[in-house]
């Protein structure tokens, strides 16, 4: 078989801010990158390993993970709604392979995906229906936060399954967020009676306008945020750069150290979206060795990330 893998972080303020032309041509010169080495690659099946920003999934049941058997996008932040191609034989597979070799899946029969799985496969190929595709939901916006080490199980076990269920398929890998960001995403934590609600179950299935409100509202974080006014954490690009390093150098274990807690402080409270990278980057490397072809990282208050990029190919 053959795996490859792209990272990239995702924004739902791509198409809503103007970070200056140089940074959006930098950005966009790594998608092209992207476009390049997948639409070449041709894969057969994409397991795109995502989060969910109280879109899909709430507090009323709130999983570390889970495999979707179908899955249907939102549309939020403008991007595409409807059905996605889900592979469901091979979704079933895999989650009773999991489940065999000790990791406790949650499956759902109609998951609910929004920008963070929906935005990498619009970018590649500009529709999300292009590939069949497995989804994998990783929570990364709602503690309790399932530790690192085990993120790392979870995608050793997809590689695993990968390089003997799929031997005859050509199979790319997409892990979708971070890297270190605190956009305005609720905490249930600090949350008020009538947010906690909402992240309860009753945000789910927002009618167009209370979505546009809430857009709005993320929107104007950015734009306070790339003008100085400190809204949210600052990036914290030393540690992006170093997560990135550690990624690249194939041995993942170091990764097994970072509590949750640590990673909020330092990176953000949706620096947790990395967990999506370490799963794709765990996956590949049970396959085999790896090297990183192509990386690219900034950071870029006005999409409020440490935005990276990189793709992975196995050695040959």
């Amino acid at each position: 078989m053959t795996l490859a893998l792209v990272t990239m972080s995702h924004s739902p303020l791509l198409e809503y801010v103007d970070p200056p032309a140089d940074v959006k041509a930098a950005v966009e010169a790594a998608f092209d990158q992207v476009r390049s080495f997948v639409h070449e690659y041709d894969p057969d099946l994409v397991i795109n390993i995502g989060p969910d920003h109280y879109n899909g999934f709430f507090y009323d049941i709130m999983p570390p993970f889970c495999i979707g058997y179908e899955a249907v996008g939102v549309g939020d932040f403008g991007t595409q709604a409807g059905p996605l191609d889900v592979d469901t034989d091979t979704a079933r597979a895999l989650t009773e392979y999991l489940m065999e070799h000790g990791i406790d899946m949650t499956v759902s029969l109609r998951m609910e995906v929004d920008h963070g799985a929906v935005q990498p496969m619009e970018i590649i190929y500009g529709d999300f229906t292009a590939k069949p595709v497995l989804p994998i939901f990783i929570n990364s916006v709602a503690p309790p936060f399932a530790p690192l080490k085990r993120i790392r199980q979870l995608g050793e076990l997809i590689g695993e399954f990968a390089s003997t269920e799929l031997a005859d398929k050509k199979v790319l890998l997409i892990g979708s967020g971070g890297l270190s960001h605190e956009p305005p995403v609720p905490q249930i934590a600090t949350a008020t009676p009538e947010v906690r609600e909402a992240l309860l179950g009753g945000g789910r299935h927002l009618t167009p306008e209370a979505r546009d409100a809430r857009q709005q509202r993320v929107i104007n974080a950015a734009r306070d945020f790339a003008a100085g006014i400190n809204v949210v954490k600052p990036l914290a690009p030393e540690w992006d750069r170093e997560l990135m390093r550690i990624l690249a150098s194939g041995d993942l274990t170091p990764l097994d150290a970072w509590s949750p807690d640590w990673m909020s402080e330092v990176a953000g409270n949706s620096s947790h979206e990395v967990r999506t990278w370490i799963a794709a980057y765990a996956a590949l490397g049970a396959v085999g060795d790896y090297t990183v072809d192509y990386s690219f990282y900034k950071p870029i208050p006005e999409y409020i990330a440490g935005f990276g990029v990189t793709i992975a190919t196995l050695n040959a």
